[in-house]
């Protein structure tokens, strides 16, 4: 984050500036032009800003009258995705990943679904978008709202166009370590539709109309000033830092594709997380950790494994999947040389 503070310094603070200057630091000024900017930048026509990731995916599933059923998304995620759907009023239902894209399977999802199915969520995970065609498909089939959790893909495209173009919610988290990030958390939906842009601004406002009276069962989940203040700074830049990914991930493509299996990324992709399926995983860790070079696990146990999710049945893929999948250090002021020299330690642990 420091980088990306520096390079950004003179308009986080002039906007800093006008935020103490007013001093409304609640649905003020900065988030309302924030939501106009980040729409118009994500190929959107209305955003709404929230208090986290989690809180889009609850939002939008409540708009959707999605408060009960089952929801089908990935095995592979961050366990919010399944906090978002549970906090909705609904179940998460897993589906399978595809062992070489490492994505939310299609095919598997649609053999999920049965009457007790109330919306499709596929989740966009490590910056590359899925399958959204196919299930963009499977919803009109089966007249099921679809969600994507776009948490990690801010600025992806599927098929050249925005991912606002496939359905009505698109839900993004602003959490530091994003491709588009603020201080703390903070989370944004992307819509294609006025009426439900306006339902969720009394939603996230405790069912308010602007005024001291709940309408309606709302939450409190109001992105901050604050954060919208550097969220309006990074904002300009995220083509620039998704591009920068992007040069990472290909040197690392380069330098390693004879030495572990390559996840296999589809076009559009913004590079969140460079991921690799390694053999002896956790020892190549430790040997890139004696050199100074960290790594992590996106993510360690498959969600219907979570004692909070447990769902009957197995999931083959994604249980195999997280026994090998490594995150290699990638973010937007990451040097090259930096990258070559990762890539050259774990082609050394491998003898290659």
């Amino acid at each position: 984050m420091r980088p990306l503070l520096r390079a950004t310094s003179r308009e986080w603070r002039a906007n800093l500036r006008r935020l103490f200057e007013k001093s409304h630091f609640i649905l003020g000024d900065e988030l309302r032009a924030f939501e106009l900017e980040f729409a118009a930048a994500l190929g959107g026509k209305f955003s709404v800003g929230v208090a986290s990731g989690t809180a889009a995916i609850e939002l939008c599933l409540r708009d959707a009258g999605v408060t009960s059923g089952e929801v089908i998304t990935s095995a592979l995620t961050a366990p919010f995705s399944g906090v978002g759907i549970r906090a909705s009023g609904a179940t998460p239902r897993f589906a399978d990943i595809d062992p070489d894209t490492l994505q939310i399977d299609a095919a598997d999802a649609a053999s999920r679904i049965t009457s007790k199915t109330r919306a499709l969520m596929p989740v966009h995970l490590y910056g590359q978008p899925c399958a959204l065609d196919r299930f963009q498909k499977l919803a009109r089939k089966h007249k099921l709202p679809l969600i994507q959790d776009a948490a990690q893909a801010h600025g992806a495209l599927f098929q050249g166009n925005p991912l606002a173009a496939f359905s009505r919610y698109v839900a993004y988290s602003f959490y530091p370590t994003k491709n588009l990030g603020c201080l703390g958390d903070g989370g944004g939906i992307i819509m294609d539709n006025a009426a439900a842009r306006d339902r969720v601004l009394v939603l996230r406002d405790g069912g308010r109309h602007g005024d001291q009276i709940a309408h309606s069962f709302g939450v409190n989940s109001r992105l901050d000033e604050l954060q919208c203040c550097f969220l309006r700074a990074f904002l300009p830049h995220l083509n620039e830092w998704n591009a920068h990914r992007a040069r990472i991930a290909s040197i690392y493509d380069e330098e390693l594709r004879d030495s572990v299996r390559l996840v296999k990324r589809t076009e559009g992709s913004v590079h969140h997380l460079y991921v690799i399926r390694a053999e002896r995983r956790d020892s190549l860790r430790e040997h890139l950790m004696a050199r100074g070079i960290g790594t992590g696990v996106h993510y360690p146990v498959p969600l219907h494994k979570h004692p909070a999710f447990a769902q009957e049945g197995s999931l083959p893929h994604a249980e195999k999947a997280v026994t090998e999948i490594l995150s290699l250090p990638l973010w937007p002021y990451l040097k090259e040389s930096a990258a070559r020299r990762v890539a050259q330690q774990i082609r050394k642990f491998y003898g290659r």
